[in-house]
């Protein structure tokens, strides 16, 4: 079957860039046929103003900003020698398919459910290191399908600690907020213990970290043949300070005060204590944001170079890979707000409620969440735009409200696994192509709906 899926893959599965055009040429004409814009006469006309203003959505630039800030800084941080060090040593038991499969998926999916950036930084950088240990020692290990472990924790993230729509709605006021009017017995907060919390969050999420290994560590054998990481990396870099100093000499003169370590210890350190300073009370309270990230990343990026030098030259490795956010998160930008501002998200939301009973609208929430991931790969976006239709639903039809922001969850976050948006982080570290991970994700995606709808029925 695996060598089926990767075959289907390689020959039609297009670029993520190319991709990203297709949905947002199937949005532009979905819109322009079906959109709703209340007291706008021309829906082409709105549809194109509304595309232009999702583009430049200022908020949205910034968070796309910020991811790349998470690629680049992330990416530079490993390759300073202390970190280097520590990765190697946990990969250190990584000598086949097998093990690799463990490390990776397991420990990708705890740091995804603490958070999703960790998750998606740590996943594709351990998944990078293990294929650099696998060519250098020549393993044979399946690297497209350890990277495509790598991306898992995104998988499980919006049912974890920084979900998005459990977070808001454990905030005191948010879910009356949302409803233009309020339906009877509708609490106005939902707390964390119901949710992300609740026993039957967590057994769902234990399943997922048992099943998932079990059944991945046995891919190996059915797998196509020389998928070893020796086809996809290049190891001119491998001997890190050796790559660095080549690079150095190179170049034009360098500054005496970049060739020691003097400005890195003053600079980083400066960096580090003041985010423990102005960060602190969030540790404390778990609660990870991507400027609390790429903060973190930049300081101790900068103090575990041993020069400013050093610094710049694994900042001009790093950065090559930040193309593809730097193009293609615009691109869905301008997708979610069509689909926002067109009324088609809702509609394609209400469509699932409207056919639905007490039964089988938690599994209609999660079905049509995850259609709408597809075109709106953003949580909270997601939960602003569907959540007062779920929420409505949930009161008249008697489904507990925990159940139904859960179920939204799972059908936001399965579907990652069919949406190159967050893989482009994890490619550009990998240097895999999406084709090659896809057979890997379509299958976690099959496991996890499996696992999720099970478990809304059940529960």
């Amino acid at each position: 079957m695996i060598a089926k899926l990767e075959l289907f893959f390689a020959k039609f599965l297009p670029s993520p860039f190319t991709l990203s055009i297709l949905l947002s040429l199937i949005t532009l004409i979905l819109a322009s046929l079906f959109g709703d814009y209340p007291g706008k006469a021309n829906p082409i006309v709105s549809t194109f103003q509304a595309w232009e203003s999702g583009l430049w959505n200022q908020e949205l630039l910034v968070f796309g900003y910020q991811m790349m800030l998470i690629l680049v800084l992330g990416h530079v941080l490993v390759l300073s020698s202390p970190v280097n060090k520590l990765l190697e040593f946990i990969t250190k038991g990584a000598v086949d398919t097998k093990n690799a499969v463990v490390l990776v998926s397991v420990s990708t999916m705890f740091m995804g459910f603490f958070n999703w950036g960790l998750g998606l930084i740590f996943g594709a950088i351990l998944a990078r290191k293990i294929g650099e240990k696998s060519a250098r020692e020549n393993l044979n290990i399946n690297y497209p399908l350890i990277g495509a472990l790598g991306y898992s924790g995104m998988m499980i993230w919006h049912g974890g600690i920084s979900g998005s729509a459990p977070l808001k709605a454990a905030e005191k006021g948010h879910l009356h907020s949302l409803m233009r009017s309020i339906p009877p017995g509708l609490p106005s907060e939902i707390s964390t213990s119901e949710t992300i919390f609740s026993l039957s969050n967590l057994i769902i999420f234990g399943i997922i970290l048992l099943v998932v290994p079990l059944i991945f560590r046995s891919i190996k054998r059915k797998s196509s043949s020389n998928l070893e990481a020796s086809r996809f990396l290049s190891f001119d870099h491998l001997k890190h300070a050796g790559s660095l100093n080549r690079i150095e000499s190179k170049g034009e003169s360098i500054h005496p005060l970049e060739k020691n370590n003097i400005l890195t210890l003053i600079f980083g350190g400066l960096i580090t204590l003041c985010f423990f300073v102005v960060y602190g009370e969030n540790l404390l309270q778990l609660n990870i944001t991507p400027n609390l990230l790429n903060f973190l990343m930049l300081g101790l990026g900068i103090l575990f170079h041993k020069s400013i030098s050093h610094y710049l030259a694994s900042l001009a490795k790093a950065i090559k890979g930040a193309s593809g956010i730097l193009i293609q998160f615009p691109l869905y930008f301008g997708i979610i707000g069509v689909m926002k501002e067109s009324g088609l998200a809702v509609s394609f939301a209400q469509f699932f409620v409207n056919i639905s009973t007490e039964a089988s609208l938690p599994i209609f929430t999660f079905i049509s969440s995850g259609i709408v991931n597809i075109f709106v790969p953003s949580g909270g976006g997601q939960w602003a735009i569907q959540g007062p239709i779920v929420l409505e639903s949930a009161s008249k039809l008697g489904v507990p409200i925990p159940k139904i922001i859960m179920a939204l969850s799972y059908g936001d976050q399965v579907t990652n696994m069919l949406q190159p948006f967050w893989a482009l982080p994890l490619l550009a570290i990998t240097k895999l192509k999406a084709s090659d991970i896809f057979p890997f994700t379509f299958l976690l995606f099959i496991i996890g709906s499996i696992i999720f709808i099970t478990g809304l029925l059940i529960f």
